[in-house]
């Protein structure tokens, strides 16, 4: 729980020091973007984005039904790991929306049209901090090439696909991710 205290922190430091620099960078990545999207990424984006929270319960929901098919009770148990950790991550993830109140970057910056347009606020995202989240306990319970590399590559394409469609600057997108990686991390006890 101390990193969380520390993203809470980091983030109030820098709500006062250099937003003016953050926000520049990200309204130039979000700008670029923007000016690059084609219609086959933005559906692909879309997808993406949109199946998140399919991915975060299937990969639980998954785990639990092989343990039990399988009499595995380690696999069980990482099951309740991965779905403890996706679930405190979007608890977190709502406390620090309510405390922060950024707004979306479409509503900060009249440049800026988004693909949607959401009405929760901004900082931190919560579908890169689920995905990372949901990604790395996954990785913690089976270290391995075949369960890295996609869940490494499945939860960098939501980040993107976030920030791809206009809804998030690339600071909330890295907020979420330390967010759901210190959340796994914090409650790694869980692990068998």
């Amino acid at each position: 729980m101390r990193i969380q205290f520390l993203i809470v922190l980091l983030v109030a430091s820098s709500a006062t020091y250099g937003q003016s620099e953050i926000q520049k960078r990200d309204d130039y990545t979000l700008e670029y973007l923007e000016a690059h999207r084609t219609p086959g990424q933005t559906r692909t984006m879309l997808f993406i984005s949109n199946t998140n929270d399919y991915v975060n319960l299937a990969i639980p929901a998954g785990l639990l039904v092989a343990g039990i098919i399988d009499h595995n009770p380690d696999m069980r148990q990482n099951a309740l790991y991965v779905a403890s950790s996706t679930a405190t991550t979007a608890l977190l993830n709502i406390l620090i929306k309510k405390i922060v109140k950024r707004p979306r970057p479409f509503i900060t910056n009249a440049h800026l049209t988004a693909v949607y347009q959401p009405s929760s606020y901004s900082f931190p995202s919560g579908h890169t901090s689920a995905a990372v989240s949901s990604a790395t306990a996954l990785i913690r319970a089976y270290p391995k090439w075949y369960v890295i590399v996609p869940s490494v590559l499945w939860s960098g394409a939501v980040g993107y696909s976030r920030m791809y469609l206009g809804v998030h600057n690339p600071s909330d997108v890295i907020a979420g991710a330390a967010l759901g990686a210190g959340t796994a991390f914090g409650l790694g006890f869980l692990r068998p």
